[in-house]
């Protein structure tokens, strides 16, 4: 098939674009979030960037929305409009905002358009009324056991901790760099150690890194701390699991069902946390076997092969239009 979508979520799309499908990224010269396209990606060649004006020759199958805008936006630059002349499905990567469990999604109460949600959590919080729902979980492009835990400091990844604060468990920060030294990864990290009060023999800004130099840096760390309160799952989390880190886990959202106790530590009660960061710095063999397991748990229930059955299997719905979306809700053992 020939898939349209724009660039908006970076590991995500690099999993999704894995598939045997032609996918078309919108793409301009300026970049930007409706005109991003392939970004520089190291990205099969079945990925193609699209100038939004040459849109309307594709002879594209179905869309797949990631915004509310994107329907007009479609309709624009098209003439088809999603749901009614274009096949589509809405793929939500967030977790609900605002007046939440009563937030009433978008696409609520509408028939044309299925909504995918890539978490149980988020497809319970969401209120999306009569609108067709299912979940398709992460897939992650398995970077391999790189792990080492050489160094005996805590590795984060987190975009815009300054301004995301709360939502991204900033205001925690200053506690774990108590149990071992924090290195700090993603974008927008100006300003943390000031804004957190940590000096640098505390913590360190490590930049926005490429996917493969990440990988081999945060896999020097001793383990991987995940402190965000509201998010859908990070994939930072799910990408450590697969390096073999061991994990120290906020149990919010969906990270009780990605993250077994025994691959690292999963609690609501942060000092229990704290101490358990401070334990696996001190003892390097436990952090060792814990990553053995979260690597397993990720590479069982977040494997690429299950991911892409699961998107073949709604985009060929989507795309024939025949019979109902049937929920993918059980994860596939492959």
């Amino acid at each position: 098939m020939k898939i349209l979508l724009w660039h908006v979520h970076g590991g995500w799309t690099d999993a999704f674009v894995r598939g045997q499908h032609e996918y078309l990224l919108p793409a301009t010269p300026e970049g930007g979030p409706w005109g991003l396209g392939r970004a520089g990606r190291e990205w099969p060649e079945n990925v193609r960037d699209v100038a939004p004006e040459m849109l309307g020759q594709e002879d594209i199958d179905v869309v797949v929305l990631q915004r509310p805008e994107e329907v007009d936006e479609c309709a624009r630059l098209l003439g088809r409009r999603p749901g009614k002349d274009l096949p589509a499905v809405f793929l939500e990567h967030n977790t609900p905002k605002g007046g939440v469990p009563n937030s009433v999604h978008p696409l609520s109460d509408q028939q044309q358009i299925p909504i995918v949600h890539v978490t149980h959590f988020n497809r319970l919080f969401w209120d999306c009324g009569s609108a067709r729902t299912t979940v398709i979980e992460h897939g992650i492009v398995d970077p391999g056991p790189l792990y080492t835990g050489e160094l005996d400091r805590l590795g984060v990844v987190v975009n815009e901790p300054v301004r995301r604060w709360r939502v991204t468990g900033t205001d925690l920060l200053p506690g774990f760099a108590e149990a071992a030294p924090l290195d700090v990864f993603g974008m927008g990290g100006d300003g943390l150690p000031e804004a957190v009060g940590l000096g640098p023999d505390r913590l360190a800004v490590c930049g926005d890194l490429p996917g493969r130099r990440l990988h081999a840096e945060l896999a020097r760390r001793r383990a991987y701390l995940h402190p965000l309160r509201w998010t859908s799952l990070g994939l930072a989390l799910l990408e450590a699991m697969h390096l073999a880190m061991p994990v120290i886990v906020l149990a919010t959202t969906e990270a009780a069902r990605a993250v077994p106790p025994e691959a690292g530590a999963i609690s609501a009660d942060v000092d229990y946390l704290r101490a358990e960061a401070a334990r696996l710095v001190r003892e390097p063999e436990e952090a060792r076997a814990r990553g053995a397991v979260a690597r397993q748990a990720a590479l069982e229930h977040y494997s690429l092969a299950a991911f892409l059955q699961n998107w073949d299997a709604v985009l060929a719905e989507a795309a024939t239009g025949a019979g109902r979306l049937m929920a993918v809700t059980e994860r596939s053992q492959l």
